[in-house]
């Protein structure tokens, strides 16, 4: 029995409603003028019943079929088909059959409006046949996707193209149907007028093509926080529209960025951050490289001791460097002979197990203390972790928190943070407190 058999027994059954319907409301009194009115509600408001009835009972067979094949057989795409809720969409045929066959009789007495809904419900037949093939379409990416052999292959780009083609195809079909055309009469007049749609609606048409790309990439949602430093953006997307995405940056401004910016440039969003709930931070102390110095003696091993963060270490280093250097009979006069602990090693365990500790760097995430390539502002120490937040106030008050601390403990460690001397102000300063610690130089009357 095909979908027009089935249409046609519909109609037939719902005719025989309307007939009992009719002959009731006669039969209680009711004048002809508003028998046809109520007649009307009553028979809508069947059909809505049964649909829902249909639907639900149509979604959990499938599901439950759909389910136990699965379990059985563990076939990759029935699961995806699933995941993208085909079920639910086959589950609309027999309800739309119901709606298609019964609008002529509900809208016996209103021939207009059953042709109105007669070419709504096959405008819906359109979308419904779209919406099938394209959740077949993603349930077969899906699947294809899986393997190892597909998964370097831009299989996404590839069903997108197909997509387009079918979405371009039902707009055609869509339009011919609301107008009453021939599909054919409107692909030739398009066809005809295509040079001068595409001069006139250029900026649409490129950015209605570059939204499908942003949204089936899912480059950029509402509330991601971007930046594109040739456009001056740097805040969150608030609006995304045919022709313009709009930004609102945290100084309150509003950049305009055009769609097909978004695909052809390169930006940076930073919702991977967001989504983590942890901010990265990279920042480097520069330490004056003449401060680093070798620890030479157990006096200065214990004064390093008293700082709890590396007593233990300390120890087991220590044993591990004595016994090394007992092997290999190092001189240690001179402490450049063999290994040795340094005041930079030091420091750079102190930091390590002090971000380790730290309440507010996340703990699950990358942490690390590196010695970059001296420079000629000293040598760089790199603190790479990230906050336990993405809210930049809170961000801010955390990295300064750290570095106050780190800053003031280098002197502890005798290390010394580097200035550039250069500067005028800096080589002043230091100029003035070597002539106040100087002692005072005997003039040739005073001897």
């Amino acid at each position: 029995m095909n979908e027009q058999e089935k249409i046609e027994q519909i109609t037939q059954s719902t005719n025989a409603i309307r007939n009992w319907s009719i002959k009731f409301l006669s039969d209680m009194g009711i004048n002809d003028q508003f028998i046809k009115y109520i007649n009307l509600i009553f028979l809508i408001a069947v059909v809505i019943v049964l649909v829902y009835i249909l639907q639900v009972v149509t979604r959990k067979i499938l599901v439950a079929f759909l389910k136990r094949t699965i379990k059985v057989k563990k076939i990759s795409i029935l699961e995806h088909l699933l995941e993208r809720n085909l079920p639910r969409l086959i589950a609309m045929i027999v309800p739309f059959s119901l709606i298609k066959g019964s609008i002529p009789t509900i809208f016996f007495d209103f021939p207009k409006t059953a042709q109105f809904f007669d070419k709504l419900a096959n405008a819906y037949l359109v979308f419904y046949v779209l919406w099938i093939i394209t959740s077949v379409l993603s349930a077969f990416e899906d699947t294809l996707s899986e393997r190892e052999s597909l998964k370097d292959k831009p299989l996404k780009s590839y069903f997108q193209v197909i997509k387009i083609f079918l979405y371009a195809i039902g707009g055609i079909i869509l339009i011919s149907i609301l107008m009453s055309q021939n599909p054919s009469v409107l692909i030739g007049g398009l066809g005809a007028a295509s040079a001068i749609l595409m001069l006139v609606f250029k900026d649409t048409i490129m950015g209605f093509v570059s939204s499908i790309q942003l949204s089936a990439n899912d480059m950029v949602r509402i509330g991601d926080w971007i930046s594109m430093p040739r456009f001056n953006a740097d805040g969150d997307v608030f609006e995304i529209s045919l022709t313009t995405v709009k930004i609102r940056n945290f100084d309150k401004t509003i950049s305009y960025v055009p769609p097909y910016s978004l695909i052809s440039e390169s930006f940076q969003n930073w919702r991977g951050m967001q989504e983590t709930g942890g901010r990265r931070i990279k920042r480097s102390i520069h330490i004056k490289q003449s401060s680093i110095r070798f620890i030479e003696n157990d006096e200065e091993l214990n004064k390093f001791k008293r700082i709890e963060s590396v007593a233990n270490y300390i120890d087991k280093r220590s044993a591990e460097i004595n016994k090394y250097n007992k092997e290999i009979g190092a001189d240690k006069s001179i402490p450049v002979n063999g290994r040795n602990l340094t005041n930079m090693g030091l420091f750079r365990t102190y930091v390590l197990e002090y971000l380790r500790s730290h309440d507010s760097i996340r703990q699950d995430m990358m942490i690390m203390v590196r010695q970059l390539d001296p420079t000629s502002k000293g040598v760089p120490l790199e603190l790479y972790m990230f906050a336990n937040t993405t809210v930049w106030a809170i961000y801010e008050g955390i990295v300064s928190d750290v570095f106050d601390h780190l800053l003031a403990s280098t002197k502890y460690f005798d290390l010394e943070i580097f200035e550039d001397v250069s500067n005028p102000i800096v080589g002043l300063q230091q100029q003035q407190v070597k002539l106040e610690h100087a002692e005072p130089i005997e003039t040739a009357n005073e001897k």
